[in-house]
């Protein structure tokens, strides 16, 4: 696809619209150069495009998409072969005309009955030129690093380049009275975080320099977005802007996203189309999260609106089958306290996993014919040997059903850590520790509280190190 569409363009844009003249939508396309050929009118929904509309171009490279029905607003495509394309602006006038010439599409675009999409090609070609300049900029500064002088000069050249760039845009911005074209651009100029004053003798300056500037950018990161206006969601910038704010700028801590999560959600649940929007983008994005403890907000988004009825885009048994999987979710979250488990052991005594008086306890889902868990019991064996004296122990829990198996591994590997054995799952460890294949790990405080959930073996020593440094000082 074309290049020319910068990186930038995705950070936000909307525009309000009312009093269109005529409805539905009637643009005629000649494209020198291009006949007999098949185009499309397609639009962004999230960081999907999707087709509206399609068209031959006759034997002079000339068509017309038309509808009775106005488009939803925002940024659309006209696609041509190859997957080549150029963006059009859909607000409230959709009664204009495009040419261009093929192959050069872009360079020769011109708009006839759109003052908007006029500017907005102009507006392209100057940031095109504007960002090729900066990156120009940037590379002299990667290969000039060692040397001080011109590291200095081109550090200036760059900040001046950069302040060139904001203030073409708030020029852009300025001549545009507010259409989509200039809440677009608006949308692309960055958040000025005030340079904030640091009491003198204050301990760990730069920390509370960063608290100061998190708080800052978290708070201010859509002051130039309005997401409740649906006409963003015909664009990839909602997406992008939400996938960024809760990847980049939020920490990523389940308190910390769900309080967050809140604030967004008032703000757009009386608009219909962008509060879905926004549940399934949150639902899909912390649902696929590799980040332990992510599962929480999952929860949370479900019982607030999957399973409270407020979605109601979803199937009974959609979400029958989710209701199923948070009930699985709900016991084990980080931060509650594990499910004790009393089984008997190899040793031919109950045991229970309450019982430890440890610092630390793993738990250990395993079967003597798991592929994954041959690689991972020796390794967990290797690392209980050398901890196993500074407050850490392991209660294994074998869920497979063949006991002279089970035995024979746990004599053969020497496995002298608590062994478990409940083949009837009396105790519904299946259902408490949500086991759905193995090797499963979590790791559990003196308190018998989770404090870590499906890691890896490799992790545990860093893990527990780490919690040791960090939260029993």
């Amino acid at each position: 696809m074309r290049n020319l569409i910068f990186g930038l363009l995705l950070i936000s844009t909307t525009f309000c619209s009312s009093g269109q003249t005529q409805s539905g939508y009637e643009i005629p396309v000649n494209i020198s150069g291009l006949r007999d050929s098949t185009i499309f009118l397609a639009y962004h929904l999230g960081d999907k495009q999707y087709i509206k509309d399609t068209v031959a171009l006759d034997s002079r490279g000339v068509a017309v998409f038309s509808g009775t029905e106005n488009l939803p607003q925002g940024i659309y495509m006209v696609v041509l072969p190859g997957r080549h394309y150029f963006e059009v602006l859909m607000s409230d006038d959709q009664q204009f005309s495009i040419s261009c010439s093929y192959p050069d599409y872009f360079n020769t675009l011109k708009f006839s009955g759109s003052d908007e999409n006029t500017a907005f090609i102009a507006y392209q070609k100057h940031w095109v030129e504007m960002q090729k300049k900066a990156s120009g900029i940037g590379k002299r500064i990667q290969s000039n690093r060692q040397n001080a002088d011109s590291l200095q000069i081109l550090t200036g050249l760059q900040k001046k380049q950069e302040d060139l760039m904001k203030s073409y845009l708030r020029e852009v911005i300025s001549e545009n009275d507010d259409n989509l074209l200039a809440l677009l651009v608006r949308a692309m100029l960055p958040v000025e975080i005030p340079a904030f004053k640091i009491p003198e003798g204050t301990r760990n300056p730069d920390s509370v320099r960063w608290a100061f500037n998190y708080e800052y950018n978290k708070d201010h990161f859509f002051d130039n977005t309005d997401i409740a206006d649906e006409r963003l969601l015909r664009t990839p910038i909602l997406q992008a802007r939400l996938k960024t704010f809760f990847s980049n700028v939020i920490v990523q801590s389940p308190d910390s996203i769900n309080k967050e999560i809140d604030q967004i959600i008032a703000k757009v649940e009386k608009n219909p189309e962008v509060f879905q929007f926004i549940s399934v983008f949150l639902f899909n994005h912390f649902r696929e999260s590799e980040i332990m403890g992510h599962d929480a907000i999952v929860v949370k988004l479900a019982d607030d609106i999957y399973l409270s009825g407020k979605a109601d885009w979803v199937s009974d048994d959609f979400r029958k089958d989710l209701r199923e999987q948070v009930e699985r979710i709900r016991p084990n979250i980080i931060g509650k306290k594990a499910q004790d488990l009393v089984m008997d052991s190899d040793k031919g005594m109950f045991v229970s996993l309450h019982d430890i008086e440890k610092d630390f306890t793993i738990i250990y889902f395993w079967e003597p014919d798991c592929g994954h868990c041959v690689e991972a019991t020796p390794k967990l064996k290797a690392y209980y040997d050398m901890a196993k004296d500074q407050g850490v122990e392991v209660f294994s829990v074998c869920t497979a059903g063949e006991k002279e198996k089970w035995k024979k591994y746990i004599a053969d590997h020497k496995l002298n850590w608590i062994n478990g054995w409940d083949p009837e799952r009396r105790t519904n460890f299946g259902f408490y520790y949500n086991v759905e294949a193995t090797p499963l790990i979590y790791i559990l405080d003196r308190n018998k509280n989770i404090i870590a959930k499906k890691i890896g073996v490799d992790d545990i020593g860093p893990f527990i190190d780490n919690y040791r440094k960090y939260f029993m000082k």
